[in-house]
């Protein structure tokens, strides 16, 4: 008695989603740990300065639109809008009521509300627990970049 066995076809559709979730889900605000790669960019402890005000959040018919530096809006990088800081600065963002902090990069301009110094992507929102009261006082702590290393002092001479 012979038992006759068919190969078992898998979709790679399911495993492809899983992976991208995954992958998603690990890069949603990346921490800014030191790399050893040449050309990192490190940030100083102590800030260039500090600003501190009202925070809010936006999301919901700007997901997908473009932002002002030209780039689309996803609710799930951590980034904010600024009236003037430059395009790409890093920001730390400290909740005033409950000490939570998350680092934003800037990338659109706003907000326009009187009073309010920073309107944050959502995820920055929810890591900072400020999605509940919507807008929060913040302190802005602007951070400067510390270049690393861009040559290596030498390089190895396969000839010696």
């Amino acid at each position: 008695m012979s038992v006759l066995h068919t190969p078992m076809r898998f979709s790679p559709a399911p495993n492809l989603i899983l992976v991208s979730a995954v992958i998603l889900m690990m890069t949603g605000c990346a921490s800014l740990a030191p790399s050893l790669s040449p050309g990192v960019a490190l940030y100083d402890p102590v800030p260039r300065s500090i600003e501190t005000g009202k925070a809010s959040y936006y999301g919901g018919r700007w997901i997908g639109r473009l932002t002002a530096s030209g780039e689309h809006y996803h609710a799930g990088d951590c980034t904010a809008a600024h009236k003037h800081l430059p395009f790409n600065s890093m920001v730390r963002v400290i909740n005033l009521r409950n000490g939570k902090s998350v680092i934003v990069r800037i990338n659109n301009r706003g907000p326009y509300a009187k009073g309010r110094i920073l309107d944050l992507s959502i995820a920055a929102a929810k890591k900072l627990d400020m999605t509940k009261d919507g807008i929060v006082p913040v302190r802005a702590e602007i951070l400067r970049p510390i270049e690393v290393i861009r040559k290596p002092n030498r390089f190895l001479d396969q000839g010696r």
